[in-house]
């Protein structure tokens, strides 16, 4: 993590602008203080760029716009948001002073929050490399965005001590074949967005959610020996499909 710290310090260094990418499902949980507080020690331009916005209800997606300035409600997915975002960064950087032909963008925030997948649909085709999979991007890339803009992709980074692994799994910082303990992350989930799960499963909701968890497996006939629900294996196969973004 160091490294990829001192990574982030030279994008911080050599962009024109930056932007902070939060997951709209987990705004608040993807804001990186550090990051934001090193951007404006160097007085760069910091656009916040709310992505994966078409698993969010629009008014919670227009609330946080709201909130947060300036703001750019992006789906790389989806292919929404790029032109609203390529004329903020030029107007941040015009109100900076920057007349360059080419304005160097750099692309910051947690591990699997979608750097490059926001890259590669500005750009309108694969240019940086992608996986469900968190740490993915081990080194600063720069990538040609086109004839005006030039991104820096960079490794994801958490907090110094910030030491959640739920929170991590939930952000996909930490993927769902690696969690220690699935289910009090699907637990955490389900406490967070009652009767989502459930809703995407067709299952019951339940104040009990360990039964939750049990009666999914049973449905989805994923048991050990003796017909038991297997609540592990089943509660990677939910943190697989919100890591995809299935459940929404």
């Amino acid at each position: 993590m160091p490294n990829f710290w001192n990574v982030v310090n030279d994008v911080i260094q050599e962009a024109d602008v930056l932007l902070l990418l939060l997951d709209a499902r987990l705004v608040n949980e993807t804001r990186n203080l550090e990051i934001e507080k090193r951007v404006k020690n160097n007085r760069k331009p910091l656009i916040y760029v709310i992505t994966k916005s078409d698993l969010v209800d629009r008014k919670e997606n227009e609330k946080f716009r709201k909130e947060i300035n300036p703001c750019v409600l992006v789906s790389a997915k989806k292919h929404l948001g790029k032109t609203r975002l390529r004329q903020q960064i030029l107007i941040e950087a015009k109100r900076k002073g920057i007349e360059k032909d080419q304005v160097t963008v750099g692309v910051l925030g947690y591990p699997n929050v979608g750097k490059s997948s926001l890259i590669n649909a500005m750009k309108g085709r694969r240019a940086a490399s992608t996986s469900i999979m968190s740490g993915h991007t081990k080194g600063m890339q720069m990538i040609k965005g086109d004839n005006r803009i030039m991104f820096l992709d960079t490794p994801g980074v958490i907090p110094f001590r910030e030491k959640d692994w739920v929170k991590h799994t939930l952000i996909g910082t930490i993927d769902f074949t690696k969690s220690k303990d699935p289910d009090l992350v699907v637990m955490r989930l389900m406490e967070k967005f009652p009767g989502m799960v459930e809703s995407y499963y067709k299952v019951k909701k339940n104040e009990d959610l360990e039964e939750v968890i049990e009666e999914i497996a049973r449905k989805k006939n994923i048991l050990k020996k003796g017909g038991v629900p297997d609540m592990k294996r089943m509660a990677r196969e939910i943190l697989k499909d919100w890591q995809k973004g299935e459940i929404r």
